[in-house]
């Protein structure tokens, strides 16, 4: 979707508990997260290069800023959202980009969550040790 007022590709991505709302336009690769810097806000350089991950498969470092939201989950999380919300917009700019994105898995939605605790269990699944007599 693009905005009309600003004239930026507006999408969204989501991995585990993560929403991450993406903005991106034509620039010099200007990249902010919830207001702050990338880099500063992902801590970890790992997480960066996951974020950034569209841009090295596609070869468009660098020609896009892009302003990002993120809720919910933690930095992984919100890394692996922000890497799809980003390859969604490069769709939506370039429809060519489709079948390479497609190809390096970064259009398809991650539906892994953690499983809930369960009641009268240590975890979702464990149980206490079993005591024969």
């Amino acid at each position: 979707m693009i905005d009309n007022l600003t004239k930026e590709i507006v999408t969204i991505g989501r991995r585990k508990r993560a929403t991450a709302r993406i903005r991106i336009k034509p620039g010099n690769g200007q990249f902010t997260i919830n207001g702050r810097d990338a880099r500063e806000y992902l801590a970890r350089d790992v997480l960066l290069q996951a974020a950034k991950q569209p841009f090295a498969v596609t070869g468009l470092v660098d020609r896009f800023d892009i302003r990002a939201l993120c809720d919910g989950g933690g930095l992984s999380g919100q890394a692996g959202a922000l890497s799809m919300g980003i390859a969604r917009a490069l769709v939506e700019n370039d429809d060519t980009l489709r079948a390479t994105l497609r190809k390096a898995g970064l259009l398809t939605r991650d539906a892994r969550e953690v499983e809930r605790k369960k009641y009268g269990r240590p975890g979702a699944r464990k149980r206490f040790q079993f005591s024969k007599r």
